[in-house]
């Protein structure tokens, strides 16, 4: 749906779709090899079970099967990245999953759950102040902070609803604006105008985005002449045992 490799020689890190929402065996096996021949750090991108709606359609899955779901998705990931020389580095929920777990505590208990089974030393990304990295956190977990660079936020720090008006940005002035603007000031222009403060530790461009590898370049270009270059999640260690 995008063009992987020309994002891998512009990314740090890489969200890669583990066969759920998107993405096969094949998939997986050649993004990670191209990754871990870039130096870039890979992440799993776990979602719903949904293939058709890719991934964007909420499911009210019940959190004892959601543990298993995510746990599948990262363990699948992680045995294409071993073949490549490297393994998962952190987790990001993706979709109706990631907008779901902002407030449904059940899920976020879930999805944090799996994680800690799994690797507890995996890092995982999020919406700042939201119940899934609150709950992370409290499960033992490292939890990151993220905006986006394509998206528009509401008054409440949430994205936008894809189906609304103005929910996805495509001009790349606006974009370098607003990110350099979240980085260095902690803060956003809502869709309504008004400001909303957050954290920034990881910034994230769509794959799926219109015109999303000339943002990605047009980003990294502003943000290294600006002295903000960005670094990779740090080398994954020895996965530790449960």
């Amino acid at each position: 749906m995008g063009d992987d490799e020309a994002l891998l020689s512009i990314v740090t890190s890489a969200n890669v779709a583990c066969g759920y929402h998107a993405g096969d065996p094949s998939v997986m096996r050649r993004v990670c090899e191209r990754a871990a021949e870039r130096g870039v750090m890979i992440g799993a991108q776990v979602g719903y079970r949904d293939l058709a709606g890719f991934g964007r359609r909420f499911i009210d899955v019940d959190p004892r099967e959601l543990v298993n779901d995510v746990v599948y998705q990262i363990a699948a990931l992680d045995g294409f990245a071993r073949l490549a020389g490297t393994s998962v580095a952190y987790v990001k929920p993706h979709g109706a999953l990631y907008n779901a777990i902002v407030t449904h505590e059940p899920q976020a208990a879930a999805v944090a759950d799996a994680v800690r089974r799994y690797d507890p030393g995996l890092p995982v990304l999020g919406l700042p102040g939201s119940a899934w990295l609150r709950t992370a956190a409290e499960a033992g977990l490292t939890p990151v902070h993220e905006a986006f660079a394509d998206r528009a936020y509401t008054p409440q720090g949430t994205l936008v609803s894809r189906r609304e008006p103005g929910a996805v940005l495509h001009d790349p002035e606006e974009i370098v604006r607003r990110c350099l603007r979240m980085v260095t000031q902690g803060t956003v222009e809502a869709i309504d105008g008004s400001e909303v403060r957050l954290t920034v530790r990881s910034l994230c461009v769509h794959g799926d985005t219109p015109g999303a590898v000339n943002i990605a370049r047009r980003l990294r270009k502003e943000f290294d002449a600006a002295g903000l270059s960005p670094r990779a999640f740090a080398v994954p260690a020895p996965r530790q045992e449960r």
